[in-house]
Parts: C-alpha cells; structure tokens; sequence
C-alpha cells in the first residue's frame, strides 16, 4: 500500500520531469565552451593518430624496408604493399597504398614498423573528393611525411614519454 502511495506521489509529483529541468537550469547558466575551428583548436592528446606519413632517413632516403609487417597486422586490410630487391641488396617499396575508406586508425601499423617508417600524425581535418582519393599512394605518403617531418618528430618525443 504504502508503495502505491509514493508511486502515485512521484508520478504526478513529476520528480522526473523536475530533475531534468534542473540539468537543463543547471547548462543554460554554465559558461559555454566554443571554439572557432579553423582559427582556433582544441587541444589533441599526444597519443591521437590521424593521417599516415611515411618518414625517410634525415640523408633523404625511405625508411620502409617492405618487410611488409604493417601489411600483415592490419585488421582492415586497408595495406596494400609491393617490393623489389635493389640492386644494393637492400628491399623497397614499389608500391605502399593505404585505403582511408577501409583503415580505423588504430595504430598496429605503427607499433609492427620496425624501423619507425609509418606514422600517424596529429592531422584530422583532411577530405577527399572521389572515391579514387581515398586511397593515398607511396608518393602521396611521403609528401604527408616530408612535409610534417618537425611535428612528427616532436610528437613520437613526446609519445616516448608515455612508454
């Protein structure tokens, strides 16, 4: 009986309605919290992985062996990689395409490499137009990593900590 009463009291008391009124009182007098996104940004955790950079050597030379272990790990499949023996003895790459439709950014890539070849970077606001520019070729990797090389460093530093 006394369960039917405070049932009866708490539904049309609307305690349910009065509670999310007072979240509701309680947002509309906080500050607000807006950022102007191209101008401004909001700060990225020193782990966030964005776009994948290829690096090279500081002598200019790739650092992909074609060992072909990024390929391997990735749960996606979104590695596609060929290579060629050189004429040094060495392996590379001919062909190093990453399909952004199909990779989740998570990172196994990065932690297989063992020469530290693919990274992903802090850049999340990139588009493409076509379907074909989903898929970002060895050039186009290189360029990514050439042209982020100083903040890519800074950022695996910075990450090492974290280790």
């Amino acid at each position: 009986m006394i369960n039917k009463i405070k049932k009866f009291f708490k539904d049309f008391g609307l305690s349910e309605i009065r509670a999310g009124m007072k979240i509701t009182g309680k947002q509309l007098t906080s500050d607000k919290i807006t950022v102007q996104f191209p101008e401004e940004r909001t700060p990225i955790s020193p782990r966030f992985r964005g776009l994948l950079a290829l690096r090279r050597y500081p002598n200019g030379e790739e650092r992909c062996i074609a060992c072909k272990l990024c390929e391997a790990v990735c749960p996606a499949n979104a590695i596609t990689i060929e290579s060629e023996m050189r004429d040094d003895g060495t392996r590379r790459t001919t062909q190093y395409d990453i399909d952004l439709f199909k990779c989740i950014f998570c990172g196994f890539c990065e932690e297989a490499c063992p020469v530290d070849a693919i990274v992903g970077t802090h850049i999340f606001d990139y588009a493409f137009e076509t379907r074909e520019g989903s898929i970002i070729d060895k050039e186009g990797l290189m360029e990514i990593g050439d042209k982020h090389e100083k903040a890519i460093s800074k950022a695996r530093q910075e990450d090492s900590k974290y280790r």
